[in-house]
Formats: C-alpha cells, sequence, structure tokens
C-alpha cells in the first residue's frame, strides 16, 4: 500500500512538471524543438540497452498502432500542447489536456468498438466539458482549444495502447525514435529554431528539462505508474492521477505568477474524471473501461493525465 501511494505520489508529481515545463518553454533559453530534442532523446539513451529487442517486437506491430502511439504522444503531440501552453497558463495545461482525455476515449471507443457510453458516463463527461468551459474563458480562447487538440491527441495515443503488443518500455522506445530523429532533423537543416545547436542555450534550462521531461516524464512515470496501479488497484491509481492539475495550479503561483483562477472548472474536470473512472465496469464492455478486460495488463482503461498510458 505504501509502495504504491509513494509510486502514485512520484507519478503525480512528474505529470505536473510535464505541464509546467510545457508552459515553461516560453520563458527558458530554449526553442520549443529543443525542449522536444531533450524530452525525445533522453528516454532513447536511458533505455538504450533495450532498443534492439524494441526493435525487434516492432515487426510484430501493426503501423497503424504503431502510427496513434507516434502521433498521439510524440512530437505531433508535444508541439500542439506547446503552442497551447505558450497561449495559456500552466494550470490550463495541466487541467484541459488530461480532463479532455476521457471524452475523446469515450467518443474512439464508441466509433470505434462500438462500446456503449451510459447515461452516468454522460453525465460525467458533460461536467468535465462544463469545466472545461468554465476554466478557459466563455467563449474557449484559442489556447485552450489548442489544448483540446492536445487531448485528442492523448485519446489516440491511449486506444493504441490498448492494443500494442510492446511492454511499458518498449512503447517508450517506439515513440522516441521517430521523434527524436524528425526533432534532431528539424534543427540540423535549420527548419526549426535552435539555441542548442547555436550554443546559447542555459546549461540550467538544459539540465531540467532534461531531468523533468527527459527522464522524468520519459522514463519515470513510465515505471512509478504501473506500481501504482499493482498495489493499488487501476481505478484507484487513475483517480489520484486526477490531483494532478492541482499540483499544477499551485506549482504554478510561485513559478510563473500566475494564480489559482477558475476553481468551479477545476472542481468540474476533476470529479468528472473521478467519478468516470469510478464507474463499475459493465460486462459488454465500456468506453471507459474496456481495456480493464485485456488479460494482460491491470491498466486504466481511461487516462486522468496524458501520461497514465506510458
Amino acid at each position: 500500500m505504501r509502495r504504491g501511494l509513494a509510486a502514485m505520489a512520484v507519478t503525480v508529481a512528474v505529470w505536473a512538471a510535464f505541464a509546467l515545463g510545457i508552459r515553461g518553454i516560453g520563458t527558458s533559453s530554449l526553442t520549443t524543438m529543443d525542449a522536444a530534442l531533450i524530452r525525445f532523446v533522453t528516454p532513447l539513451l536511458l533505455l538504450s540497452p533495450w532498443i534492439p529487442g524494441t526493435l525487434r517486437r516492432l515487426r510484430g506491430e501493426r503501423p497503424t498502432v504503431l502510427a496513434g502511439m507516434c502521433a498521439g504522444a510524440g512530437l505531433p503531440f508535444f508541439l500542439v500542447a506547446a503552442a497551447g501552453g505558450r497561449l495559456t497558463s500552466a494550470a490550463l495545461v495541466g487541467l484541459v489536456i488530461p480532463g479532455t482525455v476521457p471524452i475523446f476515449v469515450a467518443l474512439l471507443a464508441y466509433r470505434i468498438r462500438g462500446s456503449k457510453i451510459s447515461r452516468p458516463q454522460v453525465a460525467a463527461l458533460t461536467g468535465i466539458l462544463a469545466g472545461v468551459a468554465l476554466a478557459g474563458g466563455r467563449p474557449a480562447g484559442t489556447g485552450t482549444l489548442v489544448l483540446i487538440l492536445a487531448g485528442a491527441f492523448w485519446a489516440v495515443y491511449t486506444m493504441s495502447l490498448r492494443v500494442t503488443v510492446l511492454d511499458p518500455v518498449g512503447t517508450v522506445i517506439a515513440l522516441c525514435l521517430p521523434s527524436a530523429l524528425v526533432s534532431a532533423l528539424s534543427i540540423m537543416t535549420g527548419a526549426a529554431d535552435s539555441n542548442l545547436i547555436h550554443a546559447t542555450a542555459a546549461a540550467g534550462d538544459v539540465l531540467l528539462y532534461l531531468v523533468t521531461q527527459g527522464a522524468g516524464v520519459g522514463v519515470l512515470a513510465a515505471l512509478c505508474y504501473p506500481i501504482a496501479i499493482r498495489r493499488l488497484g487501476s481505478r484507484t491509481a487513475a483517480s489520484l492521477g486526477a490531483l494532478s492539475p492541482v499540483v499544477t495550479a499551485l506549482a504554478a503561483l510561485p513559478l510563473f505568477g500566475e494564480p489559482f483562477t477558475g476553481i468551479p472548472g477545476f472542481v468540474l474536470v476533476i470529479a468528472g474524471v473521478v467519478a468516470f473512472n469510478l464507474m463499475p465496469a459493465r460486462s459488454e464492455g465500456t468506453a471507459a473501461h474496456a481495456a480493464d478486460q485485456s488479460p494482460h495488463h491491470d491498466r486504466p482503461a481511461l487516462a486522468a493525465d496524458g501520461r497514465l498510458r506510458t
């Protein structure tokens, strides 16, 4: 129990660090592509002994599943999330992206698998949508809409993880490899601005992103969250993950001077995510917990935060 709670605490802190890091790119000496390169190269360096085995297993993976993982959590997702972070606040990054994932997962499961969405689930999803509207302002600003798009990307990643043949380490390697290559090529060819290549990036910023985005988001969360699931159970772990937006919002005040506003919206989103995760699975399969029927993993079908599925 204690190990599960400790692993979950580390995971929540890493998820919050992701949102804060995305928001902080604009105030750092790194460009967006610099941050992306650090984010995707670091896990490959740390997990390099497992790369050959992962490459062999990739032969048995469907191209559509790989494309879903790479787009949903790789460079495309990172660039969209970074664009939303520049236009909004750290609190909204930490709330809107994970908060809207349940909506898109439910819609994708309904569209692709015909999974049923019960009335209580519809009520929970409606509460999430209302909370996002309250937190992001009415009408929703451009930044909020961009973050919602990032949530859609992560939902695609979530659905892809349900059917992948790769283990968590293999998944990290599979999505980081193409993202790291594209990031590096973009910088080397001059297609993207870079302060790393000109050695003008501050060493402190590079180290911070190496630790938080590369090692933390890329590797640590991938190891700690499965431990939390095994010790606490999938629904409890997913529900505790809903604390991540609160941690992000509280940390954003001293780091960026962003006041904790839109509290009613936060409450609605977090309550909706928790309610949706705690709803019992039905025998015919539902959008909320279809993945719980997998014989291989006890993974929550609904991500309380983007990093849940890694």
